[in-house]
């Protein structure tokens, strides 16, 4: 594809072999035609539900390229929630892979969607499925036209009422442009764009390895595990010769309890630079990265709903130890009381963003959460409390939000509560977020009995939830409590019920 240009060498490397760029412009150009000549409807989008694989990065590729909007579909998900997510995208096409093809295939019945593109697996035209080798020897392998408009992915987060909520990509994530050969030159000023082999640590239903992965259009080479696994993830890295990543402090916990005889077994210095984001990096962890691979960590801090608002070098860590960093352009950081009145530098308070763009966060298909997530126009919170230093570095302190980050994945408790409530044993629920030391967080029910006398038991509550929800958004633990402390007016104070656990590890 004259996007990425006539090149030689390795474009990308997965856990089933090895692709040229040659290989991978001729799957492309198919790919591209093959949605260039499908019906995806007035909103253009396709839907994609897979582990991570060279098809998946693919097939996000090739949407983008076709001018369509890419909908990542966590593969953790059941077919209930997935079939929610594409009825509420509106997608026309949905891409599996082959642990995802059952779940798919129903989950795309539900919806209504009359086609899915499954790699590795056998078609069944009864079932409207397509196997992707035959989708692709069947389409034009002719460059594709570069006058398209890009279409940002719509990504889907975890619902604050119950249902998550989708948000197209914010400009600060997708550099839009008036044409694809446009938008790609935006991506070549991407500083990832300007260096070599990109290891995808996260999942591909994730903003920041998504992002990445469209640095595929511009030439950068790629390298995706399946999974991660701490010391395969090494292993790549040496024999790949990685230089770019994004992860999350997770990724970092689980390297870094790899023994030292693992640790020292590979070569790690080709790493140049590392984005980490998801979730508050403890300063022992960072450090301990920092003494290991160099100073080479860039935190990003923001949201999928927004992009990055903060962003801080390890220089400038080492120097701020817990800062997120201070605001790119775009944004300003603010910070006011429980009235919405300004603070004054290190006072601490709810933690604002001014989008100097006016744009602040808007929810698809939800006017009124866009509203509930701004004090003014174009000034949205994340959710959190905190405080700006008098030279505009932020500091996070805590959280006045329900969402609990748990391995860098953004959870709303709201629909484990509501899952809950039907247990036939438990009154009343809270769901809030309790210390782990691999994961940040993790899910804690607190729960109030019908009887007191014969309360549920913890493994019957979880295995209620599991039934009905994907296990991440599910409580691991469960605790039995006289009361969730609700007001009359049914509200919560999930600050104060979360309270103690975190005390205990002060």
């Amino acid at each position: 594809m004259s996007l990425v240009g006539a090149r030689d060498g390795v474009a990308i490397v997965d856990a089933n072999g090895v692709l040229s760029w040659a290989e991978v412009d001729d799957l492309l150009n198919r790919a591209v035609h093959a949605l260039l000549a499908a019906d995806l409807g007035p909103r253009r989008r396709v839907a994609v539900f897979a582990e991570n694989s060279t098809e998946t990065a693919l097939a996000h590729v090739a949407g983008l390229l076709a001018g369509a909007s890419t909908v990542p579909v966590n593969f953790h998900l059941t077919a209930d929630e997935a079939a929610y997510i594409l009825s509420d995208s509106g997608a026309r096409l949905l891409f599996v892979g082959p642990e995802n093809l059952e779940v798919g295939a129903k989950a795309a019945a539900q919806a209504g969607l009359s086609t899915v593109v499954a790699w590795r697996a056998p078609a069944r035209p009864s079932h409207g499925i397509v196997a992707w080798e035959e989708w692709l020897a069947a389409a034009d392998p002719s460059e594709p036209p570069t006058d398209l408009s890009p279409r940002p992915s719509l990504m889907y987060t975890s619902g604050t009422t119950g249902r998550p909520k989708g948000v197209e990509q914010p400009p600060a994530m997708f550099p839009g442009g008036a044409s694809m050969a446009e938008h790609v030159e935006r991506l070549r000023e991407n500083r990832f764009a300007e260096l070599g082999m990109h290891l995808v640590a996260g999942p591909l239903y994730h903003t920041g390895p998504l992002s990445a992965v469209r640095l595929l259009a511009c030439g950068v080479p790629l390298s995706m595990p399946a999974r991660f696994d701490a010391e395969a993830i090494l292993a790549a890295i040496e024999r790949d010769r990685v230089e770019t990543s994004v992860m999350v402090p997770t990724h970092f916990a689980r390297l870094l309890a790899l023994p030292a005889e693992i640790k020292t077994r590979y070569d790690v210095s080709s790493v140049r630079l590392v984005a980490h984001t998801g979730s508050a990096c403890p300063a022992e962890v960072k450090r301990a990265m920092i003494d290991w691979w160099g100073p080479i960590f860039v935190e990003a801090y923001g949201a999928t709903e927004v992009g990055t608002v903060c962003q801080i070098t390890s220089e400038e860590w080492l120097e701020r130890p817990g800062s997120v960093g201070r605001c790119v352009p775009e944004f300003q950081a603010l910070v006011v009381d429980d009235t919405g009145a300004p603070q004054p530098h290190g006072t601490e308070g709810r933690l604002y963003f001014r989008d100097r763009t006016g744009r602040g966060i808007v929810y698809h298909n939800d006017p009124e959460k866009s509203a509930a997530a701004h004090l003014a126009p174009g000034v949205f919170t994340l959710g959190e409390i905190g405080y700006v230093d008098e030279v505009g570095y932020v500091f996070v302190t805590d959280r006045f939000s329900d969402m609990v980050v748990s391995g860098g994945v953004n959870l709303y408790p709201a629909e484990a509560e509501a899952v809950l409530m039907q247990h036939p044993k438990v009154a009343d629920v809270a769901v809030i977020g309790v210390p782990h030391e691999e994961m940040g967080e993790e899910l804690k029910a607190l729960v109030v009995a019908v009887d007191p006398a014969d309360p549920p038991a913890e493994t019957d509550v979880i295995i209620f939830c599991r039934e009905r929800l994907t296990a991440m958004k599910c409580p691991r633990t469960v605790e039995i409590i006289d009361t969730v402390g609700r007001t009359a007016m049914g509200k919560v104070d999930k600050r104060a019920l979360r309270a103690p656990y975190w005390e205990r590890t002060a």
